[in-house]
C-alpha cells in the first residue's frame, strides 16, 4: 500500500502532462494543419526554416462574396462560410489534403507528393473537386429548398515546387507556402468566372493528370494571368464529367 501510494504522485503528474500533451497536438492541428501542426509540436519554429516541397495547389474562393457579405447579417455570413469550407475540406481529408490557409472567401490547400506519385496526386486531387461539386450543388439544392440563394464556389488547381515553413515576424510567425505557383494557382482562380466554369487547372497540373491516364481536363486556350510574364494554357474540368 505504502508503494501504491508513493507511486501515485508520479502518475497522477505522467497523466496530466500526457493530457496536455494531446491537447496541445489537437488544438495545432485544428489552426495549423495535421502536418503542419505536428511539425511545429515537434519544435519546427525557427523562422526562416523552410524546405522545398512538390505538391498540387488547390485554391477556392466563393464567387460574389463581397457583394453577398454586403448585404447580409453577420450570422448568415459566416454560415455560408462555415458550409462551403466544410464541404470543400471533407473532399480533401480522405486524400491528404492539408489546408494551408482561409484567406476570407478563399482556401488554400495542399497536396504534397514524391516526384514518382505525381500523376497519381493530381487525379485525387481532380477526384476531390468533382466530389466538391458535386456536393456544393448539393449544399445549393438544400439553400433553394429553404428560400436562400445559391453559392458558387470557384477552383483552381496547379502543381510545382513550393518553400515550406515558418516565415513573419521574430514574434509572429506563420507555417505557409510561398512560391510563383501559389502567385499562379489565384490567378487561374480568377478566371474562373470570365471563362463560365468552376474548375480550371493549369497545363503542369493537366500534363500529370494525363500522364496517369486522366483525360477529363479540356484546354480552353492560353490566357494572360496578371502578374504573370507570359500566357498560360488553361483546362477546365468537363462539364460531362461533373455531372
Amino acid at each position: 500500500m505504502a508503494l501504491l501510494q508513493s507511486t501515485l504522485p508520479a502518475l497522477s503528474l505522467a497523466m496530466k502532462a500526457h493530457a496536455s500533451h494531446e491537447i496541445g497536438s489537437a488544438l495545432l492541428r485544428t489552426y495549423l494543419g495535421h502536418e503542419t501542426g505536428r511539425r511545429v509540436h515537434a519544435g519546427a519554429i525557427e523562422r526562416g526554416s523552410v524546405e522545398t516541397v512538390h505538391a498540387v495547389l488547390w485554391f477556392a474562393d466563393i464567387r460574389g462574396f463581397t457583394a453577398m457579405s454586403d448585404s447580409s447579417p453577420g450570422a448568415v455570413v459566416i454560415d455560408v462560410l462555415n458550409g462551403v469550407f466544410e464541404t470543400l475540406a471533407a473532399a480533401l481529408r480522405s486524400r491528404g489534403g492539408e489546408i494551408m490557409k482561409f484567406l476570407g472567401d478563399g482556401m488554400l490547400a495542399t497536396l504534397a507528393f514524391d516526384e514518382r506519385d505525381r500523376a497519381a496526386t493530381c487525379r485525387a486531387a481532380l477526384d476531390a473537386a468533382e466530389e466538391a461539386a458535386a456536393s456544393i450543388a448539393a449544399l445549393n439544392a438544400r439553400r433553394t429548398a429553404s428560400g436562400l440563394s445559391a453559392v458558387t464556389v470557384d477552383l483552381a488547381l496547379h502543381v510545382g515546387d513550393l518553400l515550406y515553413g515558418n516565415v513573419g515576424a521574430a514574434d509572429r510567425l506563420d507555417f505557409t507556402v510561398i512560391g510563383p505557383a501559389v502567385n499562379e494557382v489565384v490567378r487561374i482562380e480568377a478566371l474562373c468566372d470570365p471563362l463560365h466554369h468552376t474548375v480550371l487547372t493549369s497545363a503542369e497540373f493537366a500534363a500529370a493528370a494525363a500522364d496517369g491516364g486522366d483525360d477529363r481536363l479540356l484546354s480552353l486556350g492560353r490566357y494572360a494571368l496578371r502578374g504573370v510574364r507570359e500566357s498560360k494554357e488553361i483546362f477546365a474540368l468537363t462539364p460531362r464529367e461533373m455531372g
